[in-house]
């Protein structure tokens, strides 16, 4: 069978357990997980000093990279949606209708992508910039003052707005332009045919398959690695059991465990579909946010954070062009801010970028591309920005009034939430709200974790969106959760972090080919399009 459509034609197994897969793409990416798994376990000091090696030539000679990279595909984004020709094209075509309320697509869009890493670094990363960021280290303001707040959003908000989320909108928008108005198989490779058409059926468009498998693989290794960290946090500001945590951060026993039990709850999510799981578990944890976030309204440091979300959201605003094309010098204090921040987190959006944008375009059919990229790019970050500002703000207030006394400072990233409700509240009352984070934790964790085993199985299966038989997803729920604990016995997160940086790479290639394309592609529209329910697998 080959699942095709216009140029591109996959082939996929007749029968057996394969059936309906593409056995280049799924055998070779389960092989070389494997192999990292086997040589994480059986020489994790081998793995973790060669991994570090390879990272820093990474940083050494792509950093630069990195930066001009990310700024082109956050300001082509944009600039896409605001071109009245293209913006006004509707993703499946003008009779398309979209198959979601609003409020649960964005929603989905939301949870399926950062939500994990923004409950860790809403407190954790605004924590760190008040003690050191780019203007405290050029002596421009003094760190833990009330002068530094103004920096500590300014790069935080870089971050997490719309570099981020634009990256995502704009893999989502490839995807979904040439899936749904082109009629071709919902897959990494489609988006390249106005650059290679047919020579992507055969080898090269196997490899560009395989590395988007690969870049998802890790991109949600880093996100489900923090989580289960903070989750196994919250469990012990709840419980206080001295096994799960020493010298303030989490065990390795207490983050298997809690690994062990997220991707279980993952792959039910994901047997049962986006219309079941994903979809139920997306609305539950934007209201459990909400929850969230009316408790810091009310009990929180309000108006520091009303102040701190004007101000930062103007500085940013006004500053961002100039911030996402800076670079600095390698091997100078600056340099090395922005390797282990600014770089990070673009190899981290590149790498769960496959991961989302499918994602994304399986539940965006009937939005027009303006309403596809501005929702997916300013409601998400100005939610993430209110996160910041008023979860990071209160534990900011807290220790610039002294009443934290430096314990959310000198707590560990994952723990740091939770030290800001027990400086904030009763025991009783930071036990609870600790229940409700972890609640929202795990329904992040499960909804972000099975929606990226529903798209490595959708790559695999040429682009197919019907339903992906329970076995492949038990297979892929055992394979990332091997790769997750197997990373973190070689070396904890420092080791999955750095297998991320090095697998985005190749992946940000085929992106800058992906975003040419679609470029070229949306110029020179004419309004064909097609219904891919009908057209996306054929038999050939």
């Amino acid at each position: 069978m080959k699942n095709q459509s216009n140029e591109v034609v996959i082939d996929t197994a007749q029968d057996g357990f394969y059936k309906g897969f593409n056995h280049a793409v799924t055998l070779s990416s389960k092989m070389l997980i494997m192999v990292l798994v086997l040589w994480a376990l059986v020489f994790p000091d081998q793995a973790k000093a060669v991994l570090s090696k390879v990272n820093a030539l990474v940083l050494g000679n792509f950093g630069t990279y990195y930066i001009y990279v990310m700024a082109f595909f956050a300001l082509t984004a944009i600039a896409l949606a605001m071109i009245p020709k293209v913006g006004n094209i509707v993703l499946g075509g003008a009779e398309s209708k979209p198959e979601f309320s609003r409020f649960s697509w964005v929603s989905m869009m939301f949870g399926a992508s950062i939500g994990v890493g923004m409950l860790t670094y809403s407190t954790g990363e605004p924590i760190y910039h008040f003690a050191n960021n780019p203007d405290i280290i050029q002596g421009l303001v003094p760190a833990k003052q009330s002068e530094t707040l103004e920096s500590v959003y300014r790069y935080s908000f870089l971050h997490w707005g719309f570099s981020a989320w634009g990256i995502y909108a704009l893999v989502g928008l490839a995807l979904a332009y040439f899936g749904f108005n082109k009629g071709l198989p919902l897959t990494i490779r489609s988006v390249l045919t106005p650059l290679f058409g047919n020579k992507l059926n055969g080898t090269f468009g196997h490899l560009v398959d395989i590395t988007a498998v690969l870049a998802t693989i890790l991109g949600i290794a880093v996100t489900i690695g923090y989580g289960v960290s903070q989750f196994a946090s919250g469990v012990y500001n709840i419980t206080g059991a001295d096994w799960i945590m020493v010298d303030g951060a989490p065990t390795m026993t207490a983050m298997i465990v809690a690994l062990v039990f997220v991707m279980a709850l993952s792959t039910l999510s994901a047997v049962s579909g986006v219309g079941k799981g994903v979809k139920w578990l997306s609305n539950v944890n934007m209201s459990l946010s909400g929850v969230l976030l009316v408790f810091f309204l009310i009990f929180g440091s309000t108006f520091l954070a009303i102040e701190l979300l004007a101000t930062g959201t103007f500085d940013y605003l006004i500053n961002f062009v100039s911030m996402a094309v800076n670079v600095e010098e390698k091997g100078t204090a600056l340099g090395d801010w922005q390797s282990g921040w600014t770089i990070f987190y673009w190899a981290w959006w590149i790498a769960y970028a496959p991961a989302v944008g499918i994602f994304f375009a399986r539940i965006s059919k009937g939005r027009s591309i303006r309403e596809f990229v501005l929702s997916a790019t300013l409601i998400p970050s100005f939610v993430c920005f209110i996160w910041f500002t008023f979860v990071g703000g209160t534990a900011l207030d807290l220790e610039l009034s002294g009443l934290a006394e430096g314990k959310i400072l000198g707590a560990n990233i994952s723990a740091q939430i939770y030290e800001t409700l027990n400086v904030l509240m009763s025991d009783t009352g930071a036990k609870l709200m600790s229940a409700v984070i972890v609640v929202l934790l795990m329904t992040f964790l499960v909804t972000s974790a099975d929606s990226a085993i529903l798209v490595v199985n959708t790559i695999n299966a040429g682009g197919s969106t019907a339903q992906t038989p329970r076995s492949h997803i038990i297979v892929w729920g055992v394979f990332l959760t091997a790769l997750i604990g197997a990373l973190l016995i070689a070396g904890g997160l420092g080791v999955i972090k750095t297998a991320m940086i090095i697998g985005a790479l190749p992946f940000s290639v085929i992106m800058v080919l992906m975003t040419i394309s679609l470029i070229k592609a949306l110029l020179s529209h004419k309004g064909e399009a097609q219904d891919t329910d009908e057209n996306l697998v054929k038999s050939a």
